[in-house]
C-alpha cells in the first residue's frame, strides 16, 4: 500500500531537483558570463562574482543529488534535505541584495520554503515515521501510550 506521504516526498524531491538544477545554473552564469549578474554597492557577496558562481554551481550538484537521494525513499535523505534547503535560503541571500535580479532569487527561496513545508508537515503513516506502531493489514499507525515509547 501506498504511503500517504508519498505525495508530499516525490513533490519534495522533485522540487530539490529543480532548486539544484537552476542554482547550478545560477552559478555556472556567474562562472561564465561575469558581466551578467550587476553586483551594486550594497550587496552580501563575500567573495567575489567568479567565486560565488563557483560555490552556487557545487552546490546544485549537491542538491540534486540530495534530491535523487529523496526519492530513493531513505529517513536521512529527508532530514538532510530539510538542512540544505534551509542553507540554501541563506545561500541565495547573497544573491538578493547583490544583483539586479530578486525576482529570481526570491522564486528559488520560495521553492525552498515549500519543500522544507513538504518535509516537516504531519508525517503520519510515512514507514520512517517515529512513535507509532504499523499495522501491516490497514497500513495505519496506532498511537503508542508515552508509556511504550
Amino acid at each position: 500500500m501506498k504511503s500517504p506521504m508519498a505525495g508530499w516526498i516525490s513533490f519534495a524531491a522533485i522540487m530539490m531537483l529543480v532548486i539544484g538544477a537552476l542554482t547550478f545554473f545560477e552559478g555556472l552564469i556567474a562562472v561564465i558570463r561575469r558581466q551578467y549578474y550587476v553586483v551594486t554597492g550594497s550587496g552580501v557577496l563575500v567573495f567575489d562574482l567568479r567565486t560565488w558562481g563557483w560555490i552556487m554551481l557545487f552546490w546544485g550538484i549537491l542538491l540534486v543529488l540530495v534530491g535523487l537521494a529523496l526519492f530513493g525513499g531513505s529517513l536521512w535523505a529527508r532530514w538532510f534535505t530539510v538542512a540544505l534547503a534551509s542553507l540554501n535560503i541563506i545561500g541565495q541571500l547573497g544573491f538578493l541584495g547583490s544583483t539586479q535580479y530578486p525576482l529570481w532569487t526570491l522564486t528559488l527561496m520560495a521553492l525552498n520554503i515549500i519543500v522544507i513545508y513538504a518535509l516537516v508537515i504531519h508525517w503520519e503513516g510515512y514507514a520512517g515515521d517515529m512513535g507509532g506502531e504499523r499495522d501491516p493489514g490497514s497500513g495505519v499507525r496506532e498511537q503508542l501510550p508515552a508509556a511504550r515509547r
